[in-house]
């Protein structure tokens, strides 16, 4: 192979490497004041984001609640209301500029809910379900204290 080939192969290599690390892994995001990565969203895209957010809190309550009158079944009702089955299709732009860690851990937390509504569902135990959504929330804690979510300007 020519030299000029390998040299274009490398390039090419290179430019991949580069897209596939904008696109995939760092997002559009910015330091901002308080040290948070700022996630710069158009309105529908922030909407979405925070509507799932809230649908996560209200499985929360609805969890805490059913657990307190020893439940079960509406545990898992509310816990798989917001499983993998629930995720929103999301705009691939809206995946770009979202950084990696994020995307874990919103993938992390859904599935996390679906092993609460199985586990409440076998098991039947409110406390086992109650220990779960503690751990659980611990990427909730771990999300609002490593991003924040403010509007794209216009480019």
């Amino acid at each position: 192979m020519c030299k000029f080939c390998w040299v274009l192969l490398l390039l090419a290599i290179i430019v991949n490497g580069g897209l596939v690390y904008k696109f995939f892994i760092a997002g559009e995001t910015l330091v901002a004041s308080d040290d948070r990565q700022s996630l710069l969203l158009e309105p529908g895209e922030r909407d979405l984001v925070l509507s799932e957010m809230r649908m996560f809190l209200k499985a929360a309550q609805q969890i805490v609640q059913a657990a307190g009158e020893d439940n079960s079944k509406a545990i898992a009702r509310a816990a798989r209301s917001v499983g993998r089955a629930a995720q929103q299709e999301v705009p691939g732009s809206l995946m770009k500029k979202l950084p990696l860690e994020f995307k874990k851990l919103g993938f992390d937390t859904h599935a996390k809910f679906d092993q609460l509504a199985l586990d409440a569902e076998e098991f039947g135990d409110s406390a086992t379900s109650l220990k779960q959504l503690g751990v659980l929330m611990q990427n909730c804690v771990v999300c609002h204290e490593g991003y924040r979510i403010d509007a794209a300007t216009a480019k």
